[in-house]
């Protein structure tokens, strides 16, 4: 159903009213209603949640795999999953994403950058095919495609 999720697991907390200052790692789930100053980055290689409230704010980066920001980030954001964007929300930095929800009134200043995936490999040559010169098909300039179905009448030929 629309608007129904299941909630990001957070087993640590920073509760409002409450300042930390230098870089923060967490594991697992970290719930930031107070004051960070300095990056907050989720251990590499494990399944990460960090939850921004409406009252947190952070300056330095961010990193993990789900981000749900709610409150105010001054700095980089990256979500190597997903990226969720309340309502009251304001990002002023770049922001990496592999897959963006955004409410209405969520602010962004900055660049969006998806991460895409990467290109799927190189097809395989089979006996008696050759693939196309990609360097060659990469310089040539694209054709515009025309309508014209009947050659242009010979102006010098009567009839």
């Amino acid at each position: 159903m629309l608007g129904l999720k299941k909630q990001p697991s957070v087993r640590s907390t920073i509760g409002a009213g409450m300042r930390v200052q230098g870089p923060c790692t967490f594991e697992d789930g970290l719930q930031i209603d107070g004051e960070v100053t300095g990056d907050v980055l989720a251990e590499p290689g494990r399944p990460s949640t960090l939850v921004i409230g409406e009252t947190g704010c952070v300056h330095g980066a961010i990193r993990a795999d789900h981000v749900v920001i709610a409150g105010r980030i001054t700095g980089p954001v990256q979500a190597h999953d997903l990226l969720e964007l309340r309502a009251t929300a304001h990002v002023q930095g770049d922001v990496q994403y592999k897959t963006l929800e955004m409410q209405q009134g969520a602010v962004i200043a900055g660049q969006l950058q998806p991460q895409l995936t990467p290109p799927p490999a190189e097809p395989q040559v089979f006996s008696g095919f050759t693939p196309p010169d990609t360097e060659a098909a990469a310089v040539q300039e694209p054709v515009e495609p025309t309508l014209d179905f009947a050659p242009e009448p010979d102006k010098d030929r009567l009839f």
